[in-house]
């Protein structure tokens, strides 16, 4: 007997257009074979082309990202806001996300600048100047296959996966923890940086889903669907400790997430939250509120 499929609903979208950098919520979104569009097209690295993130620069939870006109607008506190054609790419050059070394293109010197101005007092020794580099489209990046079963699920700069899934139910779980403890309001969303938010199911239940299906409003049952598959439960770093208002580490989750959300099987790492890969429906639209359906994993 076939497991029965729980309704979903799209509650919220949000996309990193500058990896490490504040989201931007939209109310609908193209699905690519990478994963949202515009999510981690671009990416601030060091002068060995190395990655940066808030892990070591905090400030960039500060660099308010805005889609408007066909341009990238940049806006961070004392600086002009940086103008970037979605269009645009420099020269070639190379960078590293993590463990893997790929083609990418340098965003050119004002933009270099833009960065370099803003988060200068808190370059340590070596990192800087910085450079801003956008994905190429023409690299091949694969998110890891040991937890995709094999299957090519091509990614961005993001971490590793095209996608990071959560419900509602467990960031309203994780803020009464923290208003509990006097933290009315975390921002949680914000710090825990999810693509999808999903609404109609317990916390944490994304733990146990295997499968995601997206179908447009009014389309009949057969019709082509955006389907995910959820792959890998997302361990958690020191970014969502960062203040997303301020742009200061502030040790806030951390501790918190501890107490209720060590895995076993990642020897007692904090995970919150499903990688998901694309399994069907590239070119798709998807739209807040939209009604889904979700499989528990057998």
């Amino acid at each position: 007997m076939s497991t029965p499929a729980l309704d979903v609903t799209l509650q919220q979208i949000w996309i990193y257009p500058v990896k490490s950098c504040a989201g931007l919520r939209l109310r609908s979104v193209e699905l690519l074979e990478t994963g949202l569009e515009w999510d981690r097209t671009w990416m601030v690295v060091d002068a060995r082309g190395e990655f940066v993130s808030q892990r070591e620069l905090p400030r960039l939870a500060l660099v308010q990202p805005r889609l408007h006109l066909g341009q990238l607008e940049l806006r961070a506190p004392g600086m002009l806001t940086l103008h970037l054609a979605l269009d645009a790419a420099e020269a070639p050059c190379r960078v590293r996300v993590w463990d893997d070394e790929l083609a990418a293109y340098d965003m050119g010197d004002v933009a270099a600048q833009w960065f370099t101005d803003f988060l200068g007092p808190d370059l340590p020794p070596g990192m800087g100047p910085l450079r801003l580099a956008r994905f190429d489209p023409e690299a091949r990046r694969l998110a890891a296959p040991a937890w995709t079963g094999g299957v090519e699920a091509p990614v961005t700069f993001s971490d590793g996966f095209p996608l990071l899934v959560v419900t509602q139910a467990a960031l309203e779980g994780l803020q009464a923890r923290l208003a509990a403890l006097g933290q009315p309001d975390a921002d949680v969303v914000r710090r825990l940086r999810p693509n999808l938010v999903l609404g109609g199911l317990p916390a944490h239940a994304e733990d146990g889903l295997a499968r995601l299906r997206w179908l447009a409003d009014g389309a009949p049952p057969d019709a082509p669907a955006a389907e995910l598959a959820l792959v890998k439960p997302c361990t958690r770093c020191t970014i969502p400790d960062v203040d997303p208002a301020r742009g200061v580490a502030d040790g806030l989750l951390g501790p918190v997430l501890r107490g209720y959300r060590r895995d076993a099987r990642f020897k007692g790492a904090t995970t919150f939250g499903m990688n998901a890969i694309v399994r069907a429906g590239v070119g798709q639209m998807l739209h807040e509120g939209m009604r889904g359906q979700a499989w528990p994993a057998c």
